[in-house]
């Protein structure tokens, strides 16, 4: 009796029920909170919110764009910290990435493990440190001491993804190159910075992504500046319109979920 053979894509494509129980169990903890948000963003109440909302209304949407300006210079500052911090990060993570991907020298691994670090350290403990350090040589608080705070990490995401495309990167590309004699600029022009520009974007999104939303790092090194996410959480200690707050947080939401999405579409389709 000759049996059929299956092949790995009709397993692939078969869950269990239990598993898919298990799978929306998992989404809807995660995201369940979202969806409270977004419903309260429309409720009718001001302060205290109750479930189910008395009604909903559209009309916090025009308080949130044109009664409230206190938002506009936090948002503004936001962006602003976000790009120059992710610039920064490109410049600093793919340098690094080139340095340890395609050269061997004593310490690479240590180099390697300590500008992993800062993003594995509680945030609370880098925030202390980067105070600390302000501090002691006098500097005042201002853009830049954001800025520098939010790059210790931003440089990791940038990092790991320019060196896992180099290392997927044959080196005869580039020894190719050399042998036509190319010189060090004209090889990174034309063989490496084409084999890792979808990881720089991909890097450079994320790095806007968390850049944007981050909070706690920014509270030790932003001294009398509030960025979006420290207005909202200002607004929650201060139960003011609270709706507006939701919507607030909802284009924060937007604004780091579209930076992910299309960082997560650049590094599958490489990888695919």
């Amino acid at each position: 009796m000759q049996t059929r053979k299956q092949s790995p894509q009709s397993f692939a494509t078969r869950a269990p029920l239990e598993l898919k129980i298990l799978v929306a169990g998992v989404l809807l903890f995660l995201y369940c909170p979202f969806g409270i948000i977004l419903l309260y963003a429309f409720t009718t109440e001001e302060t205290a919110f109750t479930f189910p909302p008395p009604g909903l209304t559209l009309d916090w949407f025009g308080v949130a764009l044109f009664k409230r300006p206190d938002i506009w210079g936090p948002l503004t500052l936001s962006v602003q910290v976000a790009l120059v911090a992710t610039f920064i990060a490109l410049v600093l993570g793919s340098l690094i990435a080139l340095a340890v991907s395609r050269a061997k020298f004593f310490g690479r691994e240590a180099i390697t493990f300590l500008v992993i670090l800062p993003i594995a350290l509680p945030g609370i403990i880098t925030g202390i440190a980067l105070r600390s350090a302000i501090g002691l040589f006098g500097i005042d608080f201002s853009f830049w001491t954001i800025i520098v705070g939010h790059a210790t990490f931003c440089v990791v995401v940038v990092y790991n993804n320019v060196v896992a495309r180099l290392r997927r990167t044959a080196k005869s590309q580039m020894e190719a190159s050399a042998d036509l004699g190319a010189h060090s600029f004209q090889t990174f022009r034309y063989i490496i910075l084409p084999a890792i520009a979808t990881a720089l974007v991909a890097g450079g999104m994320l790095a806007f992504a968390l850049s944007f939303d981050e909070v706690i790092v920014t509270t030790f090194t932003a001294g009398q500046q509030t960025t979006l996410p420290i207005w909202i959480l200002g607004q929650l200690t201060r139960p003011r319109q609270r709706p507006v707050t939701n919507i607030v947080a909802l284009f924060v939401i937007a604004i780091t979920f579209i930076p992910i999405v299309i960082a997560q579409r650049l590094t599958q389709d490489t990888n695919e």
